[in-house]
């Protein structure tokens, strides 16, 4: 299951999950509440726990066991929670330049004071709900004028309260579930440096892509490829 993050939707996993069912794997790419083609959901009551609970829902209801669980960017909080509370139905979780979070603190809580203040700043009021405006994809590392236009047109505001909530975690992120991070190396968000440490301190698998933030729009392949690696 592909959970993408902030701003986006699932549908920037289509050229990787293209791939991944090409050769057999059944993918879900599941869009949080508010955002991408859900963006008319949009609501005051939306938190990092809805989102939590929009992934838990495609799991339940589609009956999956086994599930290699990918967290992109803010996504990695979503799937630390979900594993959190459904850990029998977990196979792996993978980090694709994503924090894994830490129980009882929000997202603008561990972020920079660079990243907390460009998120706050660019708060706006989508129908009586306070949210994010996206900045241009090309702060998320693409540089190709076709992918660029691309997330460009798709992005949609995100709901600021999701930024607010503490997540709430039982044990360690992913507990003691099978970890992957993948770093995304060019250009480095150094936001994620914090996060790729931790899983390189804690004997999580580590691999690195020459890409930049939203690679799975830049190295669909390769990001594909990483994802089935044994």
């Amino acid at each position: 299951m592909l959970v993408h993050g902030a701003f986006h939707g699932g549908w920037c996993w289509s050229r990787v999950a293209e791939i991944l069912r090409s050769n057999g794997h059944r993918v879900f790419t599941p869009t949080f509440t508010g955002v991408g083609e859900r963006a008319h959901l949009m609501n005051p009551d939306i938190d990092l726990d809805t989102f939590i609970r929009d992934v838990s829902a495609v799991i339940e209801s589609e009956e999956l066991d086994d599930v290699v669980l990918v967290g992109h960017s803010f996504g990695g909080y979503v799937v630390s929670g979900v594993a959190d509370r459904m850990a029998d139905r977990i196979a792996s979780l993978v980090y694709l330049d994503g924090p894994m979070g830490t129980n009882g603190k929000s997202v603008l809580d561990e972020a920079p004071d660079d990243v907390r203040q460009a998120r706050l700043a660019a708060a706006i009021d989508v129908g009586g709900t306070k949210a994010v405006a996206p900045p241009s994809s090309t702060a998320f590392g693409l540089s190709k004028p076709e992918d660029v236009a691309w997330v460009d047109r798709r992005m949609t505001p995100m709901p600021l309260k999701a930024y607010q909530t503490p997540l709430i975690l039982k044990g360690a992120p992913g507990g003691d579930l099978p970890k992957r991070f993948i770093r995304c190396t060019t250009p480095a968000l150094p936001n994620i440096e914090p996060s790729a440490r931790y899983a390189r301190e804690n004997g999580w698998a580590y691999a690195e892509l020459a890409t930049g933030h939203d690679a799975m729009v830049s190295m669909p392949s390769e990001v594909a490829a990483m994802l089935t690696a044994s």
